[in-house]
């Protein structure tokens, strides 16, 4: 007896550690680079239209996509509820669950769309040109109906990862790329009769097409043996306040964690912007490219945060501590590799954007420092998430938020301004590159402290399982 409780609480090998999170994680780093995709192919094709169009598009997109993170953040309840029942069997659970998180999806949902559309109104009040202000406005008031069905998509996506079912997630997103492209083509220009939208064509394209998603997400459930045990679509089911509040408890520090991080970016930019062309020009790039690097380690770490979950459900906390710091060495291991080769590439990767000189040489002096954060940005996701899979979700807020809010915008500030009244008196400020230093000691703050967390949890949960 004393042998068989011991195996079942032991960590798991390492290798096969390895190989698991690898085939939970690479089909949902295909579906998260298919999503940047969409959004790379609204910018790209509405720059053939007019600059007016282009700008009435990022403007809109700026704001879409803080909420739509926050909203993502939220539903993200749903892989720890989810992958805590899988572990331990309770399929019942599962079903209810889901139906639940599906009513949770539709409030979630809706209050994004009216966050969304009330944004808008903020373009009347930033001096924008009146017509871009106004197409913006439309942009964001068009895409915005597409909310509440990405929120239950969300709980959906956190159901089929939580069961180990993530290829549905990889095959869904190439869809939607593929269709986000045609019907931009459609709209945006006017192709084959089809009204001439621009920017608009966006819009219409992005909301119809995660409304699609979602229907497809619904299909594959319903036709797919691998849902057999946990499908949750037998019976209708009302809304459990009780349970949904359970899960709002969990989900909404992931939320304001997902709004402090994107809105401390855009608060950058923003920042960045009134250094001048070349600056601001240079900063886009290397947020760009180094945010589709970070998908990588983001994949991974949600494979982590339901492999830490499921084993928790398990009643196994010495596997979940192993699981956890297995997810998060592969993500620092990714971190190394991503900053050598950011170190080592970085004139190659600004010349793929700009032919300018100058953008090019403050791009890869950014470069450079983005490749100095790849370690610390690493660890702090994969700790954050695996601390989620715990069910904890306030430490990793009040952490990230002191890191991004308390550290690396007040230093950026400092650094990149660096007023004549500071006692170093500089010749000049930092500019986007006082700002990226910031971001390198907040995020490495984030990572120190996530990782402290993430070691003290799992060894309290590990003693108090042993505990009589």
């Amino acid at each position: 007896m004393t042998s068989t409780i011991t195996a079942t609480h032991s960590p798991t090998p390492v290798r096969t550690e390895i190989a698991t999170l690898w085939r939970l994680s690479w089909p949902m780093l295909v579906g998260q680079l298919a999503t940047v995709g969409m959004g790379v192919a609204d910018v790209a094709m509405t720059g053939h239209v007019s600059a007016a169009e282009l700008a009435a598009v990022s403007l809109g997109t700026s704001v879409w996509s803080i909420v739509l993170v926050t909203v993502m953040g939220v539903m993200m309840a749903v892989n720890s509820v989810v992958s805590h029942e899988m572990g331990a069997g309770r399929f019942d659970r599962i079903r209810h669950s889901v139906r639940e998180s599906l009513w949770m999806g539709a409030i979630v949902g809706i209050a994004g769309c009216i966050a969304a559309n009330l944004c808008a109104l903020l373009f009347d009040h930033i001096g924008l040109d009146p017509a871009v202000a106004g197409r913006a406005k439309t942009f964001l008031h068009i895409i915005s109906l597409g909310m509440p069905a990405f929120a239950c998509y969300r709980a959906l996506y956190g159901y089929t990862t939580s069961i180990n079912q993530t290829k549905p997630i990889m095959v869904i997103a190439i869809g939607g790329l593929l269709y986000n492209v045609v019907v931009n083509w459609l709209f945006i220009f006017g192709s084959f009769g089809f009204p001439k939208l621009g920017a608009l064509g966006c819009a219409v394209s992005t909301a119809s097409g995660v409304w699609l998603m979602l229907a497809a997400m619904i299909a594959w459930i319903k036709v797919s043996e691998a849902y057999r045990d946990t499908y949750p679509f037998t019976h209708w089911e009302g809304p459990n306040w009780g349970e949904i509040g359970s899960m709002l408890k969990l989900g909404l520090p992931i939320g304001v964690t997902h709004f402090a991080e994107v809105s401390a970016f855009g608060v950058v930019s923003l920042l960045v912007a009134r250094f001048g062309v070349v600056q601001v020009s240079a900063h886009q790039v290397a947020l760009n490219f180094i945010s589709l690097v970070f998908m990588v380690p983001l994949s991974f770490s949600i494979g982590a945060l339901t492999r830490v979950g499921q084993s928790m459900g398990e009643g196994n906390p010495a596997k979940a501590r192993s699981v956890a710091w297995i997810g998060t060495g592969m993500c620092i291991s990714f971190g190394a590799l991503s900053a050598l080769g950011i170190a080592l590439f970085r004139w190659q990767i600004a010349a793929m954007y700009s032919s300018d000189p100058a953008v090019q040489a403050t791009c890869a002096s950014l470069l450079l420092l983005a490749a100095i954060f790849q370690l610390s940005d690493s660890t702090q996701v994969a700790a954050a998430s695996s601390i989620r899979g715990y069910k904890v979700t306030r430490s990793p807020m009040v952490i990230q938020m002191i890191a991004f809010w308390g550290v690396a915008l007040p230093a950026g500030w400092i650094l990149g301004w660096a007023p004549a009244w500071f006692p170093w008196s500089p010749d000049a400020p930092m500019q986007a590159r006082g700002f990226w230093i910031g971001l390198v000691l907040g995020l490495t703050v984030a990572a120190v402290l996530l990782a402290w967390e993430l070691d003290s949890l799992s060894k309290r949960r590990i003693r108090a399982s042993a505990a009589p």
